[in-house]
């Protein structure tokens, strides 16, 4: 037989029991907010991956061609995205590697040409065909040769300083493009800068070198000229595990 309890020895049990209950969800919720900052934190972690000591930022970096006249041509300026580097700056031998994307090059957007230095725009009607032409199989033939790779051999520091003052370093390498190789060698200037090194510099290269033949027509009376100057502006990572950025480097500048 089972006893009875009255109503007043019912509301301290009912009160107790509410008690540990509150006790325990208050403990559970806690340490809920107290791991989940922890949380995200690995999980952010996670997602964003690092870069190892002269890994380039591929976002960011581009090389810039400017192409001159010949005849009754035009100037034409030329931007294209890496596929993959890695620059290690002080190194006497395997210096490193930068791959281009040739599929990317396109002639004569406004970032192109503000970079190498043209005045004025050109459509974007303009714009498709000379990029066409250039990609095309008569000139870059990018269909075969996709890529352009620069090989480097050294990358030691240079005796004289920029014209601003920052660091220059000699890279020496060779650069395979359109099926040739041919040996290179060029100042650059390296400016820390948000955390990042931004790694500058240019040299002429003739097209016929790698068995290009430069655009012309109207019997060579429009073309342009076998020498174009060529620019890398890159940003190199000067140690490992820095995270990935959403933005360039540059601050506040997109490309």
């Amino acid at each position: 037989m089972v006893a009875s309890v009255s109503l007043t020895e019912r509301i301290p049990i009912v009160m107790r029991n509410l008690f540990f209950a509150c006790a325990i969800l208050s403990g559970c919720c806690v340490n809920a907010i107290a791991q989940g900052p922890a949380l995200g934190a690995i999980q952010n972690s996670q997602a964003a991956p690092s870069y190892a000591a002269g890994d380039v930022y591929l976002d960011a970096s581009r090389v810039y061609v400017k192409v001159d006249k010949k005849g009754f041509g035009h100037f034409h300026g030329v931007v294209g995205r890496i596929a993959s580097g890695n620059l290690q700056l002080g190194a006497a031998e395997h210096a490193g590697q930068v791959v281009f994307d040739m599929t990317t090059f396109r002639a004569d957007t406004p970032a192109a040409r503000k970079y190498v230095g043209l005045e004025g725009e050109t459509s974007e009607a303009t714009q498709s065909e000379v990029t066409a032409n250039m990609l095309g199989e008569k000139i870059l033939n990018v269909e075969r040769f996709a890529t352009a790779t620069f090989t480097i051999d050294s990358a030691l520091p240079a005796a004289q300083p920029s014209r601003d003052g920052h660091p220059q370093y000699e890279l020496i390498g060779s650069l395979e493009l359109h099926g040739a190789t041919v040996p290179v060698r060029f100042l650059v200037e390296v400016q820390p800068k948000n955390g990042w090194h931004h790694v500058r510099g240019g040299l002429p290269l003739k097209q016929t070198n790698f068995g290009i033949t430069p655009f012309s027509k109207a019997f060579g009376a429009i073309g342009v000229a076998d020498t174009v100057q060529v620019w890398g502006d890159i940003w190199v990572a000067p140690s490992a595990g820095m995270a990935q950025q959403k933005e360039s480097p540059e601050s506040g500048v997109r490309r």
